[in-house]
């Protein structure tokens, strides 16, 4: 779980350093559709809180607002680091992606692998099923939960 919660750091930081240099200067992309929850990687990486479903909910919202990286997990616990959604160029306090956030989506992008880390350029939200993952009835509303 540590060298996981270490690529994921990684990744956030990363992210930052790849959304100022821009796309051109990483690696080649490649075309994907990827499924999963939308995930606050901060809290997901630090362990801090649950950081999943809609018990988190909240907290990924005010994450995403504060300008940290936000990711999709798919369902083999596969992380991928979203730099950009359509043509915004901005990813911190993107409106676009809190209004996502725990949502289990279908995002089709360009995925770039650098350094044992994806990230995702998402051209398009191929479908939105809302927050499937119900789990604040196990764990509260997190970040006040039990």
């Amino acid at each position: 779980m540590r060298k996981h919660a270490e690529r994921l750091l990684l990744a956030a930081v990363l992210a930052l350093g790849l959304a100022w240099a821009g796309p051109q200067s990483a690696q080649a992309t490649n075309r994907v559709t990827v499924t999963g929850e939308v995930i606050d990687t901060w809290c997901r990486v630090t362990a801090i809180m649950f950081a999943e479903g809609s018990a988190h909910y909240q907290c990924a919202v005010w994450c995403a607002i504060g300008g940290i990286p936000v990711s999709i997990m798919d369902e083999d616990e596969n992380v991928y680091v979203i730099l950009r959604v359509g043509e915004d160029d901005v990813s911190a306090a993107n409106p676009t992606i809190a209004r996502i956030q725990a949502h289990q989506v279908t995002v089709e992008g360009d995925l770039i692998e650098r350094d044992g880390v994806n990230y995702l350029l998402v051209s398009r939200i191929a479908d939105d099923q809302g927050i499937v993952n119900v789990t604040h009835e196990d764990v509260g509303i997190q970040p006040f939960g039990k």
